[in-house]
């Protein structure tokens, strides 16, 4: 195993992070940026390194000065967590050429899947049903319109490089095209520097179902079942579950391989995760891949009993996966909350500042991964997501009423959280019913 990973993220994955190689006997090493110089998690980790101002520009997205980090306190790998550097192909390029091993998929498979173009066109090679749509990148308008028409409206737009609603547009007809079309390409052109976008049919109230993987590198790959993540506002994921209520056996079956199939061809190994639009019929379509460890990744380790970090770890060392697929069995039901620092009052703008009182729920069936305490600042730099709640209880009912109790228990005060939103969502009788899909919450709150 590692003697020495340097974990190239902050906050809750950090702290995740620093505890899997803990318990690995693997000493941990955390950069850091000015504005979290004094985040107790850092204290836990056995090095500590300052790689710049609060900025991400200048820190957590700084190459160099994690390369040059990384080289000081002479690890042996990196941990990229999620979000910041960790779908990006060049950091994992470099670290190859430094010879620090990235503890993540190869370069090949990320530039692979990374594309969502590319994507498409392997997920099609081994018959994964696909929405239909552009088959290459549209730059040109009059092509895309032309697309549009026959594909027949809703269509939607989408950058070929990214993800998270970023550089995407549901589109209604002709007179909307125009606009939205250069809008999205001008977004995916700021936020990850490609302004390359493709067209989809949109798939009308579809829920959004992703399907965990582990792949060696000796070949073997597993799925660890499935999430469901509808519960979204703006493309953005607030409470996710898992099972995903609608599924049958045998459609969870069918959703499981073909995500597997996908995984295999790429030559992919490490954490994955595959991700489908479910449409009322209970037909899958491939929507992407992303290339590393998941938010919602405890909900998965709730109901399967395996520690996904760990298996990172071990996997980026040249463990082979020691279970077999019979081996992974799903037991009840487990859901998360992202509480994030936003007021819903205004529109969920961030709601940073210093948490005065902060008083975590406990009790049967419940689990908080965060890195916040009381008197810490929440910095205005970063992502709003300050923690994620959790329960896992025998039944879907049990759970909501757990996570019920645990959100009216839980004190974050005096800034605005998430937390009543999250509330009022699990008490609305259409997500008590499951009735649920990717508008829900924006038609109903």
């Amino acid at each position: 195993m590692f003697s020495r990973v340097l974990i190239a993220n902050r906050g809750e994955i950090a702290l995740r992070i620093i505890r899997a190689c803990h318990e690995l006997d693997v000493e941990a090493v955390v950069v850091y940026s000015e504005a979290d110089r004094d985040a107790p998690y850092i204290k836990l980790a056995d090095e500590a390194i300052c790689i710049g101002p609060a900025a991400p520009a200048q820190s957590y997205l700084n190459i160099s000065r994690i390369i040059s980090a990384a080289e000081i306190a002479n690890v042996d790998a990196i941990h990229p967590g999620y979000g910041f550097l960790a779908e990006n192909i060049e950091f994992a390029q470099i670290c190859a050429d430094s010879d620090i091993d990235f503890i993540g998929p190869p370069v090949e498979a990320m530039r692979l899947l990374g594309d969502k173009v590319a994507a498409r066109k392997l997920a099609m090679e081994v018959n994964v049903p696909v929405s239909p749509g552009s088959e290459n990148a549209i730059s040109d308008e009059g092509e895309a319109l032309k697309l549009a028409k026959k594909i027949g409206y809703p269509v939607i737009i989408k950058a070929s490089a990214g993800g998270g609603g970023r550089g995407m547009r549901v589109i209604h007809n002709d007179i909307s095209f125009r606009q939205a079309f250069d809008a999205a390409k001008a977004e995916a052109q700021v936020a990850f520097g490609n302004p390359a976008v493709y067209l989809e049919k949109f798939i009308n109230e579809p829920r959004h179902v992703e399907v965990q993987i582990l792949a060696d590198k000796h070949g073997s790959a597993l799925h660890f079942y499935e999430r469901d993540c509808s519960s979204q506002r703006r493309h953005q994921k607030m409470i996710e579950e898992s099972p995903c209520l609608v599924l049958e056996e045998r459609d969870r079956e069918a959703l499981c391989e073909a995500a597997l199939r996908i995984i295999k061809k790429a030559k992919y190994h490490n954490a994955a995760t595959v991700e489908f639009l479910l449409d009322r019929d209970k037909n899958f379509y491939f929507m992407e891949t992303n290339t590393r460890i998941q938010v919602e990744h405890p909900v998965t380790e709730l109901v399967t009993d395996f520690d996904l970090i760990k298996w990172m770890l071990r996997i980026a060392w040249g463990e082979k996966l020691k279970m077999s697929q019979r081996d992974i069995t799903h037991r009840g039901h487990a859901i998360e909350c992202r509480i994030n620092a936003e007021d819903p009052a205004k529109n969920f703008s961030p709601c940073p500042g210093r948490i005065e009182k902060f008083i975590p729920p406990g009790g049967p069936g419940v689990r908080i991964d965060t890195h916040v305490h009381q008197g810490y600042t929440v910095p205005t730099n970063y992502d709003s997501m300050i923690c994620k709640l959790l329960v896992h209880r025998p039944t879907r009912a049990e759970a909501i009423e757990t996570m019920k109790r645990a959100l009216k228990e839980f004190v974050v005060e005096p800034i605005k959280t998430t937390i009543p939103t999250c509330l009022d969502i699990l008490s609305h009788n259409m997500f008590v019913k499951g009735k649920i899909d990717t508008g829900f919450i924006e038609r109903n709150f």
